[in-house]
Parts: structure tokens; sequence; C-alpha cells
């Protein structure tokens, strides 16, 4: 096995760090607000082309399997003419160009929504297999979670974030709620700001409380996300893909709050499922400055028995044998066999 992504990525990095061989390929992306751009990302995706054919041959390939990154379009086209079954993943509700584009040759593609399937070249060839969700979020530990960070059984654990990166406005609308989190008896917070805006987080929550609160942390940046997740008793965060697959794995109720940018809209329509479950509420990044998140925020810290009823249903979402269904898809693609058989997916 191989993975193949661009030269210098964080995947080459993760995949280092798996003892996963990397081969390097060369991929530029598009601004669709620069239609010239095009050109320049063709370009590259033509030279890598011939680069992943030798790659397919070289390697003997039994299949390929592409997540809808640059890479997937030269790495995917080269399955294509070579002849090497090619089967996708799509972790979005709305597929992006990469993969609305392979999915009219794949073999078969795996969704984590049902609705995808409409923006698919072949519907009929897509599984819902769910995100595959990493084993130590899987095999999270609450007890050794809340012990890491000093939460005791009767504290409520409010854990906040945006992401790898953080998220400015999230951070900032959660810290001008200060006043309203302060009364809540027995809280804990716990807000992952992001490795470039943790220090600004920290000094405009000293203005705020005028210290340094003991019930508040914030930290950059966690490893132990799994354990820190199971931890928690309510979750305000972004809602993409890989974090959804998290929360739901874990049934965690969460109060979503979708990147206003993402192409297409997609972390709302990735949330849509969540919300019609019961296990979410949404609210825009637009309107976090209002009475309106304060009072969501404040009625589900109050509301013990409602955020078990949001977990629960988060739970009957959760899709923890994702990472089984995605690889049986591929073995029974490699094998010439047909997936249609298998529905919607393994939970």
């Amino acid at each position: 096995m191989a993975f193949v992504g661009a030269p210098a990525s964080l995947e080459e990095k993760l995949a280092g760090e798996a003892g996963v061989r990397f081969l390097a390929v060369r991929a530029r992306g598009w601004d669709r607000a620069r239609p010239w751009t095009l050109v320049a990302a063709a370009a590259t995706a033509v030279a890598s082309l011939f680069r992943c054919r030798a790659i397919l041959a070289s390697e003997r390939a039994d299949a390929v399997v592409g997540f809808g990154g640059y890479v997937s379009v030269p790495l995917g086209l080269a399955a294509i003419v070579s002849g090497v079954p090619l089967v996708l993943h799509e972790q979005n509700s709305v597929p992006g160009v990469a993969n609305r584009l392979l999915s009219r040759w794949a073999k078969a593609v795996c969704l984590t929504y049902e609705n995808s399937r409409g923006h698919l070249g072949h519907a009929e060839r897509a599984v819902v297999s769910g995100n595959p969700v990493r084993d130590a979020v899987i095999d999270a530990d609450r007890d050794a979670g809340r012990a890491a960070y000093g939460v005791s059984p009767n504290e409520t654990l409010l854990l906040v974030f945006g992401g790898s990166r953080g998220a400015r406005h999230l951070n900032t609308a959660i810290i001008n709620l200060y006043n309203t989190l302060s009364v809540v008896e027995d809280l804990r917070v716990v807000h992952v700001a992001g490795p470039t805006e943790a220090s600004a987080v920290r000094e405009a929550l000293r203005t705020q409380a005028g210290g340094d609160p003991a019930w508040w942390s914030v930290l950059e940046y966690v490893d132990a996300m799994g354990d820190l997740l199971a931890a928690a008793d309510l979750v305000v965060c972004r809602s993409g893909a890989t974090t959804l697959a998290e929360v739901a794995a874990l049934g965690k109720a969460t109060i979503l709050v979708p990147y206003p940018y993402a192409t297409d809209d997609h972390q709302t329509r990735n949330a849509d499922p969540f919300v019609e479950a019961g296990a979410s509420e949404v609210i825009a990044d637009g309107d976090l400055d209002s009475p309106a998140f304060g009072e969501l925020l404040a009625g589900l810290l109050a509301d013990p028995a409602r955020r078990a009823r949001m977990a629960e249903a988060a739970l009957s979402l959760g899709r923890p044998q994702a990472a089984c269904a995605v690889v049986e898809v591929v073995r029974r693609v490699a094998r010439g066999a047909s997936v249609s058989s298998m529905g919607k997916g393994t939970r």
C-alpha cells in the first residue's frame, strides 16, 4: 500500500507517522473567482497524470482510492486510462469538483450522506459507508479525558473548538458570553482556540474575567482529542465532516456553527441530518453575536435531560465501522465484484 499526495503536505507528515509509504505528486488548486488559475492547475494535472500512470504500473495497483483532493484528479484519471478500478470516498454532503468529475468512471463511491447520491455521475454505484473515524476516537475514555483536565463527575464540561486552526469569530463570541457562562453552576469550559488564536483569546478572557478563571481553560491544540470529546457534556463546533463523524461515534450533544465560506455551503448541508435527528442545534456564524446564541447555550447547559436525548440521537447517526465498510468496498471492486448489494453500509 502507498499513499499518493502533494509534496511537503500535511498528509506526507501523517503518512510518515503512520508508517505508510508516501509518493509525492505535484498538484495545485484553482480559485473559482479567478478562472484563469484553472489553466495552471490543468497543466499541472496533465503533467502529474503521467507521473501517476508510472506509479500505478510500478506498484501493480489492484485498486485506487481517491478522497477528493487535488491529487485525486490526476491519480483518478490515471487509474481510469490504465484500467485500474477506482473507488472514491466523499466525506461531505455536497461532493467536491474532483469527486463529481471522477464519479462518472469510478466503480464505486463511498458516501457519508445518503443525499449525496444525486450529485454523482452514477448514483447506483454509491454505498453509504459513513466517514472513517480514528481508533483513538472510537476507543476514547471519558474518565481519562475528565481526569486530564481535572473535571469532577458532578461538573458539566463544555467543549468549544473551531477545527485544527481554530475559528476567530467563534472564539470571540464564546469569550463575549463570559458573564452568561460564569453564573452556570458547576461548569467547566475547555476552549481549543487554535495555535494562532490562543494567545489573543487568553488575553480577551483575562479582560472579561479580570484574571484567569480556574474553570475556563484555553488551549492551542489537543493531541488526545478523542478523550476530550468523550469527556464533554456539550460541544460547540464547526460542522466539518470529520468532526461530525467523531461526535456521532461518541454520541455528543452539539451546537453546530457551519463555516460560512465552505464551498457550496456544504457544512450547513452536513449539519442537516443531525438537526433532523434531534442531535444538534445549529446557529449561523452571522448570528453568533446575537442574544440567540447565549440563550441557546445557557438553555442547553441548564437542561441535562435534553442533552441526553441529543446525545442518544447523535449516537444513532454514528458509523464506527465506516473504515471497515470502505475497505470492504475496495476489496470487492479489486476482485471485480458488484457493490450494489452492500446497500447503505455498515454501522
